[in-house]
C-alpha cells in the first residue's frame, strides 16, 4: 500500500472531515479509504414488485385435509330424472339412442331405463320443435350398443309429421306414466341409482437451497420485510427465506395448473421412479374444469352474456352464491358494466350503495351483485395479473374462473364418518409417522445441522398432494 499524497504531507484534522490531505488510499485508487464524493448506501431493499407471493387462492375458496392412500377417489351424484341426448328418429314410430352396459370406463355408463307406459317429450334444441308420446314398447338391442323405443304420438299424427325421418340430434326424457284401468305394472323396469367416480393422485413437491460454509462466515447484513410478515436484519438465510416463498407459491401453483399425463405422452414415459414408476401428473384447477366443467371463451361483460352464463347454471347444480377470480381486464368490464347500468352515472355521480357527494371518492368498482337468483363476489386474481405468470400475455388465456360457494357430503375414510367439504379443497399425505403437507430440515455441516460431511447449508422442502375439484359441471372458466 503507497501513501497518498507523500508521506510527510499528511494533516491531520482536528474534526471528521474528508479533505485532500488526510486519507490513504490504495495506489490503484480502485479501494480507497476515503473518497470525496463516496455513494450512500441504503441497506433497505426496495420493494419494486410489491407483495411478490401468489398463494392464498385455495386458502379463501378451500380447505387442506390429509389422507394416507396414493389415490384420492370420490363419487358424484347423477341426474335423477331419465333422459337422453343424441337421438335419432328411426322411423314414423320409433326412437333410437346408443347405450354402453359394459363400458371400459364406469362413468361412461349408460342403460336404457324407459319403460312402457311411460311419458316423454321428444324435442328438438336446435329449433325448440317438440312432441309428448306414450312409450308402448322398450328395448335394448344386441350387447347394449343401441336402445330402440317405440312410441305414440299424443298429437293426431306420427313423429314425421313433427320431425323428419332420421333426424339426429334430438332430446328426450321421461316426464310421468299412464296406465290403463285394471293393468299390472309389470312393465315397469326398475330404476338402481348410479353415480359417477372420479380420482385424482398426489404428486411430491421439492425445492432446496444450499451454501457453502465459507460463504456462510461472511455475514453481510440486510434489513428486509418479507411477504411472510417477518422483518428485520438477515444475512444469508434471507435467500433461504425467498426459497420458501416460492415453495409455498409453488404448492398452490401446482394444483391450479396441474395435468394428468397422458398415454404416450413423454412424461408417461418417464419410468426412473422406485420400482420403475412413472410420473403421472396431477388434475390440476383449470385442467378439471376444462374436462368437466364449463368453459366460456370470449366472454364479452355485457348483461345479456353473463346472462348466458347464468342460463347454464340453471342447467348444472344452480348454486346460489359464487365467487369469481379474475384478472384486471375482465375484471374492470364487469365494473363498466355494471355502471352502465346505474342510472347514477348519467348524472356524473358515483354510482353504489350510498349516493356520493362531491367530496367523496370516486368509487368506481364493484365487489359484489346479484342477477336473477345468484349472487357474484368479484375479485381480482394476483396469479393471472403478474407479469410472471399467466400476466405475461395480456388478454390471452385464462381470464378468470368461477367457484361455487359450497359443499359437498362425502364420507371421510380418515375420520370414519360424513362430513361436508368445499367443492375444491386439497389432500396431503399424512399419517401419524410422517406429515407430508409442508416439510423442511437441514443438511450438512453448517448452520446447526451435522448430518454428512458436506461444507455446505442445505435446507430441505418437500409436500405430496393434490387437489379435489368435486362437482366440477359448477365451476365456469373464462378464456379470451
Amino acid at each position: 500500500m503507497a501513501l497518498l499524497p507523500a508521506f510527510g504531507s499528511l494533516k491531520p484534522s482536528q474534526k471528521q472531515q474528508v479533505l485532500v490531505d488526510n486519507y490513504l488510499s490504495f495506489v490503484d485508487g480502485n479501494n480507497d479509504f476515503a473518497q470525496q464524493y463516496l455513494p450512500e448506501i441504503y441497506e433497505q431493499e426496495v420493494e419494486r414488485y410489491g407483495n411478490r407471493t401468489l398463494s392464498g387462492f385455495l386458502r379463501m375458496v378451500g380447505a387442506e385435509m390429509p389422507m394416507t392412500s396414493d389415490q384420492v377417489i370420490w363419487s358424484e351424484q347423477n341426474r335423477l330424472h331419465v333422459a337422453y341426448d343424441n337421438c335419432t328418429i328411426a322411423t314414423a314410430t320409433t326412437i333410437t339412442f346408443a347405450t354402453s352396459l359394459a363400458p371400459a370406463d364406469p362413468k361412461d355408463y349408460v342403460a336404457n331405463v324407459i319403460s312402457k307406459n311411460q311419458t316423454i317429450v321428444v324435442l328438438d334444441p336446435s329449433n325448440g320443435l317438440e312432441v309428448t308420446a306414450l312409450v308402448t314398447g322398450s328395448v335394448t338391442n344386441g350387447a347394449g350398443t343401441e336402445a330402440t323405443i317405440t312410441v305414440a304420438t299424443y298429437t293426431g299424427a306420427d313423429l314425421d309429421a313433427t320431425f323428419n325421418v332420421l333426424d339426429t340430434n334430438l332430446k328426450i326424457f321421461v316426464y310421468g306414466s299412464e296406465f290403463q284401468k285394471g293393468t299390472g305394472d309389470d312393465s315397469l323396469e326398475s330404476i338402481t341409482p348410479s353415480f359417477t367416480q372420479f380420482n385424482n393422485s398426489p404428486i411430491i413437491i421439492k425445492s432446496k437451497y444450499a451454501i457453502s460454509g465459507s460463504d456462510a462466515a461472511q455475514i453481510g447484513w440486510v434489513e428486509v420485510a418479507t411477504e411472510d410478515g417477518t422483518g428485520g436484519y438477515l444475512w444469508y438465510l434471507k435467500a433461504e427465506s425467498e426459497t420458501r416463498l416460492r415453495f409455498e407459491d409453488y404448492l398452490e401453483m401446482s394444483m391450479v395448473e396441474g395435468t394428468l399425463a397422458a398415454a404416450g405422452s413423454g412424461v408417461a414415459g418417464l419410468t426412473t421412479g422406485a420400482g420403475g414408476q412413472a410420473n403421472k401428473g396431477t388434475e390440476g384447477l383449470f385442467a378439471a374444469i376444462k374436462s368437466r366443467g364449463n368453459v366460456w371463451a370470449g366472454i364479452a361483460p355485457t348483461l345479456t352474456e353473463f346472462d348466458e352464463v347464468l342460463k347454464n347454471l340453471d342447467t348444472q347444480g344452480a348454486i346460489e352464491e359464487n365467487m369469481m377470480f379474475l384478472n384486471r381486464g375482465l375484471s374492470l368490464g364487469i365494473d363498466d358494466m355494471l355502471a352502465d347500468l346505474s342510472a347514477g352515472t348519467n348524472g356524473g355521480t358515483a354510482y353504489g350503495l350510498f349516493e356520493n357527494s362531491e367530496e367523496m371518492a370516486l368509487n368506481l368498482g364493484f365487489t359484489g351483485f346479484r342477477r336473477g337468483s345468484y349472487d357474484f363476489y368479484k375479485t381480482d386474481w394476483k396469479y393471472l395479473n403478474d407479469a410472471s405468470t399467466r400476466g405475461a400475455v395480456a388478454d390471452a388465456g385464462i381470464e378468470g374462473v368461477l367457484v361455487p360457494a359450497g359443499t359437498s357430503t362425502v364420507y371421510d375414510q380418515v375420520l370414519g364418518t360424513n362430513i361436508r367439504r368445499p367443492f375444491l379443497h386439497v389432500r396431503y399425505r399424512a399419517s401419524q409417522a410422517d406429515d407430508r403437507r409442508m416439510k423442511s430440515w437441514l443438511t450438512g455441516s453448517v448452520g446447526g445441522a451435522y448430518t454428512s460431511d458436506l461444507d455446505a447449508m442445505e435446507v430441505h422442502f418437500l409436500s405430496e398432494r393434490c387437489l379435489c375439484v368435486q362437482a366440477a359441471n359448477n365451476f365456469v372458466l373464462f378464456t379470451d
